[in-house]
């Protein structure tokens, strides 16, 4: 999957950008608050539908205009066909197109571009609360398993239903209904996770044994939401609707699942350092994308936001030659070129970004 060309209007600082990527690695350097890092945020925007930075109405449209705007065109598969997406967004409302045609759901636009981002606040993935690893993990299943999206849905649309029942004070035989509904897209939703990250613990211990070795071998521990061990969903669901009525949400279930890593230098869940939790979190996201490629044939676009202030020179130069040798477009933010840089035998296009404006070196 390569990015031919990039366009965006009303992205933070810039009125108007155009960029026309090259393939291997793609360098955008400027001055700290430049505007490097919004390009970056273009992608992901058209990839997840949301700016890794947060939502679009924080911040992401430029002060006085009424949307940002982002178009995309790339090249993908084993013929190289084009492909082309646009989205326009005002923090409230969208309006995309795919391939000259509407989209009705935002994750149409979303399962077409496929991209791998690593930012500062990446550490989260490790460190943070269950909200960002579940992202991770449907991420992963949204484009690998064609089944996982209808499940995943019919779960959520259940849940909505269900926690205003519980808002409402309704019961009997309506929350009956929503969770015997929960029960039957909560349990294959489940196994689906479940399986997608045992399949990618082979690659996650092999990434991270080059990119942390002093972490001894990693373990993957997933926790369903609820204790499946001894409970069935739906036994889950009923233990817990009295609870449930006084909270006026649901307490139990896939929307509160989550997964660990524990690794053997870090014995009982100690705590990692914020290099050794960047470098886990980047192990994962690596892993992900190897697994994608892997199953889809062909490498995801990656994101390295700030890498240089993010890595040592050492691990620097092991991710970037990892993401060379597999033949990925990479797309890298900085102050200046990395020192890494140096001595890899890659195509490098640079771009630089000042004062609302980008020109290609």
């Amino acid at each position: 999957m390569r990015v031919t060309r990039l366009t965006a209007a009303g992205l933070r600082l810039f009125e108007g950008v155009a960029i026309e990527p090259g393939p291997g690695v793609n360098l955008i350097t400027g001055e700290n608050g430049a505007g490097k890092t919004s390009l970056l945020e273009a992608l992901h925007l058209m990839a997840y539908g949301r700016s890794f930075r947060g939502r679009v109405r924080d911040g992401l449209v430029r002060s006085g205009a009424e949307a940002v705007e982002v178009f995309v065109e790339w090249r993908e598969g084993a013929d190289f066909r084009p492909r082309r997406a646009g989205l326009r967004h005002t923090g409230q409302s969208w309006v995309g197109r795919l391939d000259g045609e509407n989209v009705a759901q935002l994750g149409e636009l979303c399962a077409a571009l496929a991209v791998v981002s690593f930012e500062p606040g990446s550490h989260a993935l490790v460190t943070g609360g269950g909200e960002p690893r579940r992202r991770f993990v449907d991420w992963g299943l949204f484009h690998v398993e064609p089944e996982f999206l209808p499940v995943w849905r019919r779960y959520a649309r259940a849940l909505k239903q269900r926690n205003a029942l519980l808002k409402s004070g309704a019961g009997g035989a309506q929350l009956d209904a929503w969770d015997h509904e929960l029960a039957e897209s909560g349990e294959p939703l489940t196994r689906h996770r479940q399986q997608y990250l045992e399949q990618l613990r082979s690659r996650l211990l092999s990434v991270a044994g080059d990119l942390v070795p002093g972490l001894g071998a990693g373990e993957i521990h997933f926790q369903p939401g609820w204790r499946s061990s001894d409970l069935s969903l739906a036994d889950a669901l009923l233990l817990a609707r009295d609870r449930d009525r006084g909270l006026g949400y649901t307490s139990v279930g896939p929307h509160r699942a989550d997964w660990r890593i524990d690794y053997a230098a870090h014995p009982n869940r100690e705590a990692l350092s914020r290099g050794q939790a960047k470098l886990s979190a980047l192990s994962v996201l690596l892993a992900q994308a190897e697994d994608y490629a892997q199953r889809r044939g062909e490498w995801p676009i990656v994101a390295l936001d700030d890498l240089a202030s993010e890595l040592d020179r050492r691990h620097q130069q092991r991710v970037l030659q990892r993401l060379v040798d597999s033949g990925a477009q990479v797309f890298v933010t900085g102050t200046e070129v990395p020192v890494a840089l140096a001595g890899l035998a890659v195509p490098l296009t640079v771009f630089h970004v000042e004062h609302g404006h980008i020109q290609q070196q």
